[in-house]
């Protein structure tokens, strides 16, 4: 399945979008994703080959797991031709798998505030650094591409970032209760200022 990942990064992005995270016992279906690479500033890549930047460069279909602002683990899939840096941000699922035990880790009772958003569906999945690195078909953190039609998907500027903030490269499941709530409002004011 890593020949799925190997395509330009915005449109695995949007082929992701009903795709389901599993990780043990829990897993959920993704709602919301981001693109990123090398050739734009929010990306880690652009500054070139680090230590930390390594898996981003590296065969598609891979994890590339990091700590944002020292506190959340965040997931991405890593997109294009090996030896091209870009990576899809896992940003929201829909539980359907151990939501008890999502419930435990995250200390939340309602649903939609298990996964919706990139640091608590790490968390909720039990998904760490230590998953960095690690085949998306092999596991343990699997992503199974979808099947049947695809979702009614909005295109919305990305969020929570300071650099190449107008690239219209997060997707998301039009009308989704689970969706990360800046990410809802971003979406609702991008589709009025296209009418």
């Amino acid at each position: 399945m890593s020949d799925s990942y190997s395509g330009e990064v915005c449109a695995v992005a949007r082929a992701l979008i009903g795709a389901v995270v599993r990780h043990g016992e829990t897993a959920g279906v993704i709602v919301e994703t981001e693109a990123y690479h090398e050739s734009e500033p929010a990306c880690h890549a652009h500054i070139g080959r680090t230590p930390r930047t390594l898996t981003l460069f590296g065969p598609p279909g891979r994890a590339y797991v990091y700590r944002s602002y020292g506190v959340h683990a965040m997931l991405n899939a890593v997109a294009e031709p090996d030896g091209i840096a870009a990576a899809v941000l896992i940003r929201a699922l829909q539980p359907c798998d151990g939501i008890e035990l999502m419930r435990a880790r995250r200390g939340r009772e309602r649903l939609e505030e298990l996964c919706s958003g990139p640091g608590k569906l790490t968390q909720a999945l039990g998904i760490g650094l230590v998953h960095n690195g690690v085949d998306l078909d092999a596991g343990p953190v699997t992503i199974s591409l979808p099947g049947g039609p695809p979702p009614d998907i909005v295109v919305s500027r990305r969020i929570g970032i300071t650099k190449a903030v107008d690239l219209p490269w997060r997707f998301s499941v039009r009308g989704s209760r689970f969706v990360s709530r800046g990410g809802a409002r971003v979406a609702a004011s991008v589709s009025r200022s296209a009418r």
